[in-house]
């Protein structure tokens, strides 16, 4: 995420921004609104889970991975995908939001010590100072049978500020910078870009930007199975829906068609239900389960040194949403096909979150239909979504990147919110990366300060209310 909670109250109170949830509880203190599940404080201060959860530390930013590269810091965006040849392992790629200003937390040491046994083409790019970037992707193998994990290495880095992404049904992690730098200035090239990383890597690869995909805020991605077409968010409080139709299904190197959502019928929409004095459309103009026909606007001049493609795109008719971040893919029990599921993190009348799907109309007729399934009503409720993922019996797991105690939050099919985990940790950072194992049995989560990766088990089936 590029601006947090507290960030954005800092700023609004510097231009005399106020509204009635500022004082609401959630916004300071460690307190719910919702009570479908009583969380129990964990002594060890880390995580507060339902009865009969409990959790592993998979591990801790620092120390030496199995490559002998350090650990990167603030563990973001994350995947996992199967093992192939052991169904008691899975494979978790994960991302590591480091920017541009982020002062430590490198792979390389504090001196870089260890960059020479990095190539050329394994590093994306230096800072203006020469220094390595190090944001990137690490590797974790993790034995879901023992609870541990058995090894961790460095796959992508020389990128910046590695935020979230998608897993391909190919089996890839498409991880997406969302620092957009023009080279030169603060760095040696330009970033803003997505980076395709295979789960079968063994070790550092070549760091190539996929530029047909665009350069923007990068923030999540998901694929639709069916067609291969990749959808991805911007996190800009002005930014866009986007989708980019390869030229050939499965090979997203081979390049493709970018695109930007638009609402039929309501040319450059405003989706973030801001009250007009905040410079929005007017509170509550969509309500909760308003479904929009929408259509695709084709982009050009896709990796601009401008960096204007929202602006552009916007122009030319496309809906703006407000800060998309968390998306993924995937086919709710009893559905007969498939949705992608995205955040607005500051959406809403509120600024405290939407959760908003597409359900894409594959039969060739290039439409779709566009949901808002969720507005959060209070920062008490949900405070912040940022990524997501869809739980294997339907529900979608949003984590919380808020003020205070950020939780991760389930949300029903039926527009039920409730508390799944709250991090009792004294940093309270916050939740990113959450996924499942390919059996069901674990969720993996992050919390990005001061870096830990957690693996979560118990009776699932518990939470399928």
């Amino acid at each position: 995420m590029t601006l947090s909670r507290r960030d954005f109250m800092r700023s609004a109170h510097a231009v005399g921004l106020f509204y009635a949830s500022f004082s609401l509880a959630g916004c300071a203190s460690a307190r719910s609104a919702n009570s479908s599940f009583r969380l129990i404080p964990d002594p060890a201060k880390r995580l507060d889970l339902p009865e009969g959860f409990s959790y592993t530390l998979v591990s801790e930013t620092g120390g030496t991975m199995s490559d002998g590269f350090f650990r990167p810091g603030r563990p973001d965006g994350m995947a996992c995908f199967a093992h192939p040849d052991d169904t008691d392992k899975c494979i978790l790629m994960r991302n590591h939001e480091n920017w541009n200003s982020t002062p430590v937390g490198s792979p390389f040491g504090k001196g870089a010590e260890l960059l020479d046994r990095v190539s050329e083409s394994q590093l994306y790019d230096r800072k203006a100072d020469g220094s390595p970037f190090f944001g990137g992707v690490t590797k974790v193998v993790y034995d879901l049978k023992n609870k541990r994990m058995e090894r961790d290495f460095l796959v992508l880095t020389g990128t910046a500020a590695n935020c979230a992404g998608g897993r391909t049904p190919w089996g890839s992690w498409l991880s997406c910078e969302e620092e957009v730098l023009t080279a030169g200035k603060e760095s040696g090239k330009y970033h803003g870009f997505v980076f395709e990383n295979p789960s079968s890597a063994t070790g550092l690869i070549d760091a190539v930007p996929l530029k047909a995909m665009g350069r923007f805020a990068h923030e999540a991605a998901a694929v639709d199975p069916e067609s291969g077409i990749v959808y991805m968010t911007e996190d800009d409080r002005s930014g866009l829906i986007y989708r980019f139709i390869p030229n050939v299904k499965g090979d997203l190197a081979r390049g493709g068609q970018l695109q930007a959502l638009a609402i039929k019928g309501w040319k450059s929409a405003l989706t973030n239900n801001w009250p007009e004095d905040w410079g929005g459309g007017g509170a509550g103009r969509i309500k909760q389960g308003q479904q929009f026909d929408i259509e695709w606007l084709d982009l050009d001049d896709v990796e601009s040194p401008e960096a204007d493609l929202a602006a552009r795109g916007h122009a030319a008719g496309a809906a703006y949403f407000c800060r998309g971040e968390g998306m993924d893919y995937g086919l709710r029990p009893g559905s007969a096909s498939g949705e992608i599921f995205f955040t607005c993190t500051q959406g809403g009348a509120q600024r405290t979150g939407q959760v908003w799907s597409y359900a894409p109309d594959n039969s060739g007729a290039d439409v779709g239909k566009l949901t808002l399934l969720y507005e959060s009503g209070s920062a008490d409720t949900l405070d912040l979504c940022d990524n997501l993922a869809l739980a294997p019996w339907g529900d979608l797991i949003l984590c919380e990147d808020g003020s205070g105690s950020n939780y991760l939050r389930g949300l029903t099919p039926d527009g039920k919110i409730y508390d799944f985990a709250r991090n009792a940790h004294k940093d309270e950072a916050e939740f990113c990366g959450a996924c499942f194992s390919p059996d069901g049995t674990t969720m993996f989560v992050n919390v990005q300060e001061p870096g830990f990766t957690y693996a979560i088990t118990g009776p699932w089936e518990t939470l399928r209310v």
